[in-house]
């Protein structure tokens, strides 16, 4: 997996307002912790950020005044509208150190004509080596047919990665696409009689109002 490096700038003010002044002068807030240390707070780029977060579980070489740690970005804060990063936790992460990681699970190829894969799971979790973390795994379907079912442990791995998740844990399955539910005739027959019914208290009104002038 590719380093990507990344300038950061040690945080003293902290709250809501001094995350606001980060973010409009093109910053995020972000936390650094692991390994015992204590966290550190920092501000890094948002733009440059933003590009790194697009691939699951990213290596930042994160480089400081006067330090320089290799880090896992681990968690992400999002605005729930806007869908900016509005903070980062990132972990401290030593060359030959293993991580256990969530990958994405992959399918490509096509089962039996008539079926289709109905994915249970779109990510496992690994442990692999932190600066050689797999991107995915792939599951290839192609004539699969139906009734087949993929577990956790029936994929396989890159090598130097390990499986973390509970070996039967079901991915996916191949079966008959769902058929359309056919409409009740009953809401039809309901609506009927309710308009119906709305129709014979119009008239009654209507001889109570003439009845009442006069």
């Amino acid at each position: 997996m590719a380093e990507n490096h990344v300038d950061a700038d040690i945080r003293t003010s902290f709250g809501k307002g001094a995350a606001r002044k980060l973010r409009a002068a093109g910053k995020i807030p972000a936390v650094v912790y692991g390994h015992g240390a204590e966290p550190l707070h920092v501000a890094i780029p948002a733009h440059e950020t933003t590009l790194i977060a697009r691939r699951a579980n990213a290596l930042i070489d994160l480089k400081m005044t006067d330090s320089q740690q290799l880090v896992l970005i681990k968690d992400i804060q999002r605005d729930p509208v806007r869908q900016i990063i509005e903070h980062v936790d990132l972990v401290i992460v030593r060359k030959g150190e293993k991580v256990t990681v969530d990958i994405a699970v992959h399918i490509e190829g096509d089962p039996v004509s008539g079926t289709m894969v109905q994915l249970e799971h779109n990510t496992i979790s690994v442990e692999a080596e932190a600066t050689h973390i797999p991107e995915s795994v792939t599951v290839n379907v192609e004539g699969f047919a139906e009734g087949t079912q993929v577990r956790a442990s029936d994929i396989a791995l890159p090598d130097g990665s390990t499986l973390v998740s509970v070996a039967e844990m079901l991915i996916l399955t191949v079966q008959q696409p769902p058929k359309a539910e056919e409409a009740a005739p009953a809401a039809s027959e309901e609506g009927d009689a309710a308009a119906s019914a709305e129709s014979s208290d119009d008239s009654s009104g209507s001889g109570g109002d003439d009845a009442g002038g006069e």
